[in-house]
Formats: C-alpha cells, sequence, structure tokens
C-alpha cells in the first residue's frame, strides 16, 4: 500500500510546515517585536491544531480510516485558517475599531492567553498587526501557508481514497 505510506508522509510534511510557520510567528514576535493581533493568535491556534491532527494520523498510521480523517480535518482547519487570515487582511487590517471580535472571544473562553501567554497573548490592533514581510502582510503569508497546508491535507485524503476503491 505505497499510497498509504506516502499520505503518512505527507501528514508529518504537514505537521513540520505548521510547526515551522509557529515558530516563524513566534520568532517574529519574541525576536524582532512584531506584536500579534487576536486574528495572528486564532491563525497560530489553528496550525498548532492541525500539527496536532497530523500527528495523530502518523501514530494512527496502521488504520487507513483514520489516518484518512485526520487528513480531512487537517484540511478542513486550513480552510478554517485560510477564512480566518483572508478576514484579518480583508476586514480586521482595515479596522480602527477596538471591539471584541470573535478572534477574541475564543482566546478568552477557552483562556489561551493565560494557558500560553508567550504564544497566545494578543497585544496588538489588527490594523497595526498586519505588517508586510518582504513587501506582502503577514496575513497573505498565512493565507499561502493554510491554503498548501489544505491541498496537501487534501491529496493526501484523495490518494488514501482512490487506493481504497483500487484495494
Amino acid at each position: 500500500m505505497p499510497d498509504d505510506k506516502f499520505a503518512v508522509r505527507v501528514l508529518v510534511a504537514c505537521a513540520a510546515a505548521s510547526v515551522a510557520v509557529l515558530a516563524i510567528g513566534l520568532f517574529a514576535q519574541h525576536v524582532l517585536g512584531k506584536q500579534p493581533c487576536a486574528w495572528c493568535v486564532l491563525q497560530r491556534l489553528v496550525f498548532l491544531a492541525i500539527a496536532l491532527v497530523c500527528v495523530a494520523g502518523v501514530l494512527a498510521r496502521s488504520s487507513r480510516v483514520t489516518v484518512l480523517m485526520c487528513a480531512l480535518l487537517a484540511d478542513l482547519l486550513a480552510l478554517c485558517g485560510a477564512a480566518a487570515a483572508l478576514y484579518q487582511q480583508l476586514v480586521a487590517s482595515l479596522s480602527d475599531s477596538c471591539g471584541v471580535s470573535f478572534a477574541d472571544r475564543v482566546i478568552m473562553a477557552w483562556s489561551l492567553h493565560e494557558l500560553a501567554p508567550w504564544m497566545f497573548f494578543a497585544d496588538a490592533p489588527c490594523n497595526e498587526a498586519n505588517l508586510p514581510f518582504l513587501g506582502v502582510p503577514f496575513a497573505l503569508w498565512s493565507l499561502a501557508a493554510f491554503l498548501m497546508l489544505g491541498t496537501a491535507a487534501a491529496g493526501a485524503a484523495v490518494l488514501l481514497l482512490r487506493d481504497r476503491r483500487h484495494a
């Protein structure tokens, strides 16, 4: 079942890429001084969730159904992350409002800012946090990462489904 093994390798790559994106965000925050907004922090949560789901799929590699479910869940999470990145770019970063957003409510409801403030504490308004890196706003870099992760996870799921039909 070579497609199963390849699908698991794709999940390993997705987990590694998600952790790498988180590391870049933390580097930008703690070394470069670029403070995150609530939407940035929400996207960090989604990258972390994708990494955990992909690791779960890798650990359950003996169960094709579980690997498939993890790939599909990673794809769904990537779509949610892409929606958050688009919202940040197209709406939140253009607003001067300091109102409590959906992202703020999620962070506060789960007490993420208290559990791991070094990762989940948002202290910048969205219109100041979406700064360009190499001429491209952070939210668009995040969107690109989510789209690549979603494409890879969907590809792994397709491989598993295709291989099952031919088995």
